[in-house]
This record gives structure tokens, sequence and C-alpha cells, in this order.
């Protein structure tokens, strides 16, 4: 099913790079005011504010060498350019290389410079960052890195990674780690991270998760002691957890939504939690639903944003973001038009349900790179200004969302 002919990409070509001249915003040109929520809104300046946004985990990486920064740049300015005002980003690197916490509270003044000028970027470009405190992966470190940290130091009893969340050493570790980023004094502009309102929210973790103990209320107990902590040093700002969504024991029935396993984390439970401001829910049915056809993984994927989106509304009270999402250049069978396909009917449910009274606040997919970035292909990377039907896509949604925002506001 070809919706985008040649025609209609050189269309979309002409438009993203007349937007991009014409369009972007002017660097210093930004709205002030913290993002907050508003019941299960989020509110900017007491206006609606509804999103289209964009991952790019990399940025603090890239930008902690000076000669790379320009790359960081491109991809703000494409962003702005399709308005896009969101983007999540790891405020992270644990040991390992271009470290920005090499060991237990010893930091890399040339990385952490790095993300001085990614939220100074930003801010030129009037984007707004979701800024991710750790990993659960052992990309960039991560838990297991904790966990090692404290082997090292011959702490005793670190059996696994899953200890990160109960050791208090591996919790003090990483409240140490959560003070020194929340009150980082920013090299470029002088304002600290925490009273800057470039930063729309802070992320416990990119995808908690927890092998020893499948019911999630280990995940639970961490989540609310480490919520509590973030609001005692900072209450400007939004928080959320970095959640994918998947249920767990706190309603069992909703289990039937899962992509047929669990991971030991609630979605439910967590996201009551009143010092969590906003829910999360990520989305890869190409992984999870591997080898089944794109119709079957779409039919996922409305169950699974219809299913959060009710939670959302009539739970939890809480704004909903989809905050991963994408469609890997890597597997088998890919082409374009497949994941230009994909993504417009998941932007059309994101408007929808936006549309419906709310709650949905906006979404951020996975993920935009500069040109030259080929090194760091997962599948899912994209360049704007080389995908002009991907760019009029997200440009479109853009646009959508900011229009439905100035709509609910009227």
């Amino acid at each position: 099913m070809a919706y985008f002919t040649r025609m209609t990409s050189s269309f979309f070509a002409l438009l993203f790079f007349l937007v991009l001249a014409c369009e972007a915003r002017v660097p210093g040109k930004t709205s002030g005011g913290f993002v907050r929520t508003n019941g299960a809104h989020f509110v900017l300046n007491r206006s609606p504010f509804l999103f289209n946004g964009f991952n790019s985990y990399w940025l603090m990486h890239v930008a902690s060498d000076p000669s790379e920064r320009y790359k960081v740049s491109e991809v703000f300015q494409e962003a702005s350019a399709a308005r896009l005002s969101v983007c999540r980003t790891w405020a992270f690197s644990d040991g390992g290389d271009t470290a920005l916490q090499i060991s237990p509270g010893v930091y890399d003044e040339r990385v952490f410079q790095g993300l001085d000028f990614v939220i100074t970027e930003a801010r030129k470009y009037g984007i707004r960052l979701i800024l991710s405190f750790v990993n659960n992966y052992n990309d960039f470190g991560g838990r297991a890195q904790y966990a090692q940290w404290a082997r090292n130091a011959g702490v005793l009893q670190i059996n696994s990674e899953d200890d990160f969340y109960t050791h208090p050493v591996l919790k003090d570790y990483y409240k140490n780690h959560i003070r020194k980023v929340v009150t980082r004094l920013n090299t470029i502009t002088g304002m600290a991270y925490r009273d800057d309102s470039t930063i729309m929210a802070w992320e416990l973790m990119n995808e908690p998760r927890c092998k020893a103990d499948y019911s999630g209320k280990i995940v639970n107990a961490w989540i609310q002691e480490m919520a509590t902590f973030v609001k005692s040093i900072d209450r400007k700002h939004l928080l959320e957890i970095g959640m994918e969504g998947f249920y767990g024991d706190s309603m069992p029935e909703k289990k039937q939504f899962n992509p047929g396993y669990q991971v030991g984390t609630d979605f439910i439970s967590s996201h009551l939690i009143k010092e969590i401001d906003f829910a999360t829910i990520h989305a890869y049915t190409d992984q999870w639903l591997s080898g089944q056809n794109d119709n079957a993984q779409m039919a996922f994927m409305q169950r699974w944003i219809t299913s959060h989106w009710q939670d959302s509304s009539t739970i939890l009270k809480k704004p909903l973001v989809l905050a991963e999402f994408g469609k890997s250049s890597k597997d088998p069978g890919f082409n374009l038009n497949a994941r230009d396909t994909y993504m417009s009917s998941v932007y059309r449910n994101i408007y929808n349900y936006a549309k419906s009274g709310g709650t949905m606040g906006g979404s951020l997919v996975w993920q935009l790179v500069a040109q030259g970035m080929e090194n760091i292909d997962d599948g899912y990377s994209i360049i704007l200004a080389q995908n002009p039907s991907t760019a009029g896509i997200i440009s479109g949604q853009s646009h959508a969302m900011t229009t439905l925002a100035h709509l609910v506001n009227n």
C-alpha cells in the first residue's frame, strides 16, 4: 500500500526545507514558564500544552566533544523546523567510555559541560527536555555498573543488578547522582538545572525492570522512595518514572494487554504514587510481536495505547505520554512506506485521544540523529533532512497537536 509516491515525497522534501529555512525558531525565542500538570492535562503558562516530540539519547555524549557539537545543533534546528517541542535524552553515562560519572560521586567536567550545551541549545530552539537519571540496561553503565561499583568498594551481599532497588549503598549512589544533576550550575547560562524551565521533567530510569520480583512491588517501593527524594530537592519540575507500561499484580486482569510476559513493574500502582506527575508507555511492536505481520502489530499498538489512555483517564487521572515508539529498518521486509504508514496510524491515535478530552499529552518518536551518525543507527534512527516523507508526517503531527492545544484553550 504505497501512500507516498515519488511526487509526494518531493512535495514533502520541498515543504520541509522551506520550513527549515524560514520557520526555524530564532535562537533565544522560547516561551518561559515551567510545564506543569492540571489534573490529567499538561499546562504551560496556564494554557493547555500538547506536544509532538522525539528521543535523541546521544546528545550529551556527542556534545562532550566541542568539535562534534554541531550535530546537536543540527538535530535541534531540524526538529524545531518540524515543530517538535519536547526531546528526551540521557543525563547519565556511568563508567566506561566518555563517562559522566566515572565512579560514585566522581564526574568528568568535560562531559557535564556537554550536557550544559545540550540544555542551552535546546532553549535556543524552543525545545523542552526530559532528562533521564539512569539506565536499566548495561548501555552507558546502568544498574549493573552501580552494582559493580559497590562490589569494587568491598560492599557485601551484592548478588545482582536488582540489588540496585533495595541495597542502601546503591540507593545512596543513585541519590547522590540525582542531587548532582538537579543542582548542577550550567557553565554557559549560570543557571542551576533545577531552576531552568527548559527542562520539562526528570525521569527516574530508562525502562525499569526487575527479575527478582515480577509482581512489581520491589520497583514500586523504590519509585516511592526516589520520587520523594527528587521532590525534596526540586518541586519546580515534573517527574516521571520511565516505564514501558507493563501491567503487574495490582490489577491482574489487565495483564492480558501485556505482550505475553512481565518485566517486574506495575503500571497502575507505580503511577498512582502522588509524587509522579505523569504516566509513560513505550511500544516496540516489531520486537514484542516479532514475526507477526504489520496488521497484527498495529492492532496490538492500538490496544496498548487505548488501555493505558483509559487507565490514565479513569484510574490515574494524570497525563499520559507515549515516550518511545518506532519501526526498525533492520526488520526483514522493512520499507519506508511501511514505517510512514505505521507512524501515521500511531499519530492519529495520539491525536484522537488528545482530542477526546485530554489526558493524552503527546508522543516521542525513537529517534532523531544527525547526518553522518550511521555508527549509532539502531534501526530506528531518522535523519529528517534525508527522510522527507517521514519528516512531513512528523511535522504534520506537530502542527495538529499545537493547533489542538489552541482549540482547547478557546
